[in-house]
């Protein structure tokens, strides 16, 4: 009796490409590929067999069929939101807090203990994913994004941004010295898996390109779909891997990882990328939002000052901003 309902996936798709007329507006919404949508809405069309889009030269419009189904599902949708965010309301004093997978593995995590220190009575729940949520939608209280200034938005905190660098065990190069980067040949390199080249600036070809070196042979290559896994493999001796240096500065302090070329050939992305604290409009108020974002600032300031203590004549991070020392 319910074989002809299509499915929710299937309707957020149609959906999403219904209101903004561009399957690729769409894809960028749902944080999924642009054949993904066309895709959706392909599978729809014969479920219901018929035409819910005329598509025209850079032109999308909706059929009659469409315009019926889009009017429909879109209020499915948002009662089917409102139902949720009801069920999963958060008890009183929850902080939800989303970022990236590697930001929250490799430097929120390991100094969460300090804020719970501080802030006993705030519960807090942490939604770890590659994904930009929309946090309104989502019921999220602060996000920790790695991204343009344009993109974190005019009301963003800029916590620092960022510079990469090959890093290894000490056990890998047995005694050997690498003066350049063309000395990487035989050595086996690790890389991170970013299909779509969502970080760049993590890659050895950009990292190469930005260092003007060519012809590089090495021994081997692992790739990773996670940058924590990433940087285990580099400590366990598997292989070089570009560091990012807020989250490898630890392991380089506790001799884990070492900078085989010191400090020479520091990369920065190029578009003053960097980490921002991001806050919905409804959630700037709340003093537990508050709290953990001059939390995030100090330990921000902590790490800075630290940095600078430990190596005087260290650029400061503006000055570090979209440059290559070498």
């Amino acid at each position: 009796m319910h074989k002809n309902l299509p499915s929710l996936d299937l309707l957020k798709g149609f959906e999403a490409a219904a209101r903004n007329l561009s399957f690729t507006k769409a894809a960028a919404e749902l944080f999924v590929t642009q054949s993904a949508i066309s895709r959706q809405v392909q599978a729809l069309e014969r479920q219901l067999g018929l035409a819910l889009f005329r598509r025209h030269h850079r032109e999308l419009r909706l059929t009659e069929e469409g315009q019926t189904l889009y009017k429909t599902a879109g209020e499915v949708l948002r009662l089917l939101r409102d139902v949720a965010s009801r069920l999963g309301a958060r008890p009183a004093g929850m902080l939800t807090v989303t970022t990236t997978v590697s930001f929250a593995a490799l430097w929120l995590v390991p100094r969460l203990n300090d804020f719970r220190r501080l802030h006993p009575g705030i519960d807090m729940r942490l939604a770890a994913t590659n994904e930009i949520q929309n946090l309104e939608r989502e019921g999220i209280d602060l996000a920790i994004r790695y991204c343009t200034p344009k993109a974190a938005g005019a009301g963003a905190v800029r916590l620092f941004g960022e510079l990469v660098f090959p890093v290894c065990s000490r056990s890998v190069l047995a005694g050997r010295k690498l003066k350049s980067p063309q000395d990487l040949s035989g050595q086996v390199l690790l890389h991170y898996d970013d299909p779509e080249r969502r970080y760049p600036w993590l890659s050895w070809d950009v990292w190469f390109e930005l260092t003007q070196t060519r012809g590089v042979r090495p021994a081997g290559m692992l790739r990773f779909s996670h940058y924590d896994q990433l940087m285990q493999a580099a400590i366990e001796g598997q292989g070089i891997a570009l560091g990012r240096s807020r989250f490898v500065n630890k392991w380089v302090k506790q001799s884990k990882l070492i900078l085989p070329f010191g400090k020479r050939y520091m990369c920065s992305p190029a578009d003053s990328r960097a980490f921002f604290i991001v806050l919905p409009p409804r959630s700037a108020a709340r003093p537990e939002v508050a709290e953990f974002s001059r939390w995030l600032q100090e330990q921000a300031r902590a790490e800075d000052a630290e940095a600078l203590s430990a190596d005087p004549a260290r650029e400061t991070r503006s000055e570090l901003s979209g440059k290559l020392t070498a």
